[in-house]
């Protein structure tokens, strides 16, 4: 049955998500008229494998849960983490795409990421399923390296938030609050994330 949706697809590790996520999240949804945008909460991040400790990926997802509530159009995704093993953005544009066949599918990405896709898995794959959306700061230039990608852009705030950075608060009792949205510091909080070096 042709449903004809806009759906964005925001991956990431989101270990743990942060006010900056959701500044790009929420204007992309604006911006390209998505009817949704999902944050797919990756379930193992292979790119960071073996680079430094994860968060389980059922703590991640209750966070990004945890953060987008009531925020119309935005969805935290499980996809990546039932799915299981290595998350590749290949694959979950092919789920998406078995579930929604008639969808038009959007890849969002920082303009810093936009910059590696060489690397990605079967990333042919990937630039035949979906528009890439380019999130950049203000002044910033799409990378020369996209000729043949279907590109939109999305100019944001430029809000510089480390995630290693709130880790290493998290782990020393320092405010997370305005950096992190308040039902992720609170969940933080209750699961005891970051309690140990990472």
């Amino acid at each position: 049955m042709a449903d004809g949706l806009r759906i964005g697809v925001f991956g990431g590790t989101f270990d743990p998500i942060h006010t900056g996520h959701l500044v790009a999240a929420v204007n992309v949804h604006h911006q390209l008229r998505l009817d949704r945008l999902l944050l797919v909460v990756a379930s193992v991040p292979w790119q960071k494998v073996g680079v430094r400790s994860i968060s389980r990926a059922e703590d991640r997802l209750a966070m990004v849960a945890a953060a987008v509530e009531g925020v119309a159009g935005l969805e935290a995704s499980a996809i990546e983490i039932e799915r299981g093993g290595p998350s590749y953005t290949a694959d979950t544009l092919a789920e998406l795409g078995r579930r929604h066949p008639d969808a038009e599918l959007f890849c969002m990405v920082g303009e810093d990421v936009a910059g590696g896709l060489a690397t990605w898995e079967r990333v042919d794959e990937v630039r035949q399923r979906c528009t890439l959306v380019v999130v950049n700061r203000p002044g910033s230039r799409t990378p020369a390296e996209l000729t043949g990608w279907r590109v939109e852009t999305v100019e944001i705030p430029a809000l510089e938030i480390s995630s290693t950075d709130l880790r290493a608060r998290a782990r020393d009792g320092r405010p997370l609050e305005f950096l992190v949205p308040d039902a992720a510091v609170r969940c933080i909080r209750d699961r005891h994330l970051y309690a140990e070096a990472p």
